[in-house]
């Protein structure tokens, strides 16, 4: 579904150059979660910004259902990010004027899609999440937990092909992070949606089905949970954070 493909990625000028990305490639099948991890500086925001189209790579290909949205005209990444892309960020990103049931749906809305199968779509991912009874109140008035949960139903209500996280826990507290994980594992589940989360928590990232990890712009390692616990699989991401070395203390 996703071919990351040599992709570099450069800052600066010419006698000032940082390399973000390093050559990194790899694939994601339908339906996985795969979580991303790295110290900091080490390209895991970098990487989800190339593929989300908020930046651009430097070099190599990034290839979505078998196009390469590193080429896409400008004036078509704007409907490619709403069609195809769905996004979870650390600030939810909701809009205060809106209620959760407009912020949900505003994706379909701007598509101009039927006001009558907008409210049946959001109504449905809204019960999915269990914030329906929250739908006509702005975002002010709810948790930081219900902002969230409105966040993944807005990435999910128009079907898009690739659901994109970044730390997508990082302004909950553990209640609401633990919630919002198991949630994100469902959707997984059940929806077969294809889950990227970018994270700076092994706990987070135990969750995940597979789990890459960036060190200085490269891909260093991956781990595949299989049939393993949740909990066997996270302390073998503890070992592996260890070898990263560097500022370790950052991503436990």
């Amino acid at each position: 579904m996703l071919e990351v493909r040599n992709i570099e990625k450069y800052y600066g000028s010419k006698n000032n150059v940082t390399k973000a990305l390093d050559r990194v490639s790899f694939s994601v099948a339908k339906g996985e979660f795969i979580a991303i991890m790295g110290a900091s500086g080490s390209g895991k925001t970098t990487l989800l910004n190339c593929i989300s189209t908020i930046d651009t790579v430097s070099a190599g290909s990034i290839l979505l259902d078998g196009e390469n949205i590193a080429e896409l005209p400008e004036r078509e990444l704007a409907r490619f990010r709403r069609e195809r892309l769905g996004f979870v960020f650390q600030d939810f990103n909701l809009l205060d004027t809106l209620t959760l049931e407009e912020n949900i749906g505003l994706a379909l809305t701007i598509n101009h899609a039927d006001p009558q199968e907008v409210q049946k779509r959001v109504r449905e991912a809204a019960g999915r999440l269990g914030i329906e009874n929250e739908l006509a109140k702005f975002p002010y008035q709810v948790s930081g937990g219900q902002k969230q949960r409105a966040a993944c139903a807005r990435a999910m209500v128009a079907g898009q092909s690739l659901i994109l996280a970044d730390e997508p826990t990082g302004a909950l507290d553990s209640k609401a992070s633990k919630n919002l994980l198991e949630i994100m594992s469902k959707m997984n589940r059940a929806m077969s949606a294809t889950i990227l989360m970018v994270t700076h928590d092994a706990y987070s990232a135990s969750y995940a089905s597979r789990v890459l990890f960036l060190k200085d712009g490269r891909l260093f390692n991956e781990l595949i949970r299989a049939e393993r616990t949740r909990q066997v699989f996270y302390h073998e991401i503890l070992d592996v954070l260890a070898l990263l070395g560097g500022d370790v203390s950052d991503v436990i």
